[in-house]
C-alpha cells in the first residue's frame, strides 16, 4: 500500500479533516519562511490530541537547517515520531538524530552517502527549486525517480495534486507520495475535499493493480 503524507497541517481541523481522508502520515512544517509555519505550542496542542485519538498516524516535524537541539526539542515537545531534514543539514546533523530522521532532496541525489537509513522512508525527493525549500508545487523528475524507486523505500513530493498523483503512483512506484500545496484551498488551508479525491485517486491505483 502507499503511504500517504499530508504536510504543512496548521490547525486540528485541518489534521482531523487528513485522517478522516485516508492520510497515514501528518506534516507539521518548523521552517518560519514556510506559510505552513507552526508554532512549536500549537502544534503540541494538536499532537496531543492525535497521539491520544489516533495513535496510528505518523507525525513528521519539517525543518529547514534547524539546529539539531532545537530539533530534539520539538520533537520531545510534539510528540513526533519522525524529523524530515528539508534544509543543507550535514550527515553529521542527520546522524544526530538517527534513527528518528531521514533526509529530503531538492531534485535526485546523485549520491545519499551520510543520510542512508535502515527504516522507511528512506529518503524524500522534491523539486528542485531555486532558494525554495518544498511545497512550491513544482513536479519532481518523475522518470529519474522511477530508478532510485526500485531502490529505495522514498517519498515522492513535489507538485502532487489529486488530478496527477494517480500518474505519480503508477509510473514512479514510490513507497509514499507526500503533498502539501496539492491539497490546499488557499497557501496553508488544507481543503478537506482535495485531500479526500487525493487519496481516493491513490487507492484506485492499487485496486486495479
Amino acid at each position: 500500500m502507499t503511504i500517504i503524507k499530508i504536510c504543512g497541517i496548521k490547525t486540528l481541523k485541518d489534521a482531523l479533516a487528513a485522517i478522516d481522508a485516508g492520510a497515514d502520515y501528518l506534516g507539521f512544517n518548523f521552517y518560519p519562511k514556510s506559510v505552513r509555519f507552526i508554532e512549536k505550542e500549537t502544534c503540541a496542542e494538536i499532537t496531543s490530541v492525535l497521539k491520544r485519538e489516533h495513535p496510528q498516524i505518523k507525525l513528521v516535524g519539517v525543518f529547514v537547517n534547524s539546529t539539531v537541539d532545537e530539533m530534539k526539542n520539538i520533537l520531545e515537545t510534539c510528540l513526533l515520531d519522525l524529523v524530515q531534514l528539508h534544509g543543507d543539514e550535514t550527515p553529521e546533523a542527520f546522524a544526530q538524530l538517527a534513527p528518528r530522521a531521514f533526509k529530503a532532496f531538492r531534485g535526485i541525489p546523485s549520491d545519499i552517502t551520510g543520510y542512508e537509513r535502515n527504516d522507511v522512508p528512506a529518503f524524500l525527493v522534491d523539486a528542485a527549486v531555486k532558494g525554495v525549500y518544498g511545497g512550491s508545487g513544482v513536479m519532481a523528475d518523475w522518470s529519474a525517480a522511477v530508478e532510485l524507486a526500485k531502490k529505495y523505500p522514498l517519498l515522492l513530493a513535489g507538485g502532487l495534486t489529486p488530478e496527477n498523483v494517480a500518474d505519480a503512483v503508477r509510473q514512479v512506484k514510490p513507497w509514499g507520495v507526500d503533498v502539501a500545496s496539492g491539497v490546499e484551498s488557499n497557501p496553508g488551508e488544507k481543503d478537506a475535499a482535495k485531500m479526500s479525491s487525493f487519496v481516493k485517486a491513490v487507492r484506485e491505483v492499487e485496486n486495479r493493480k
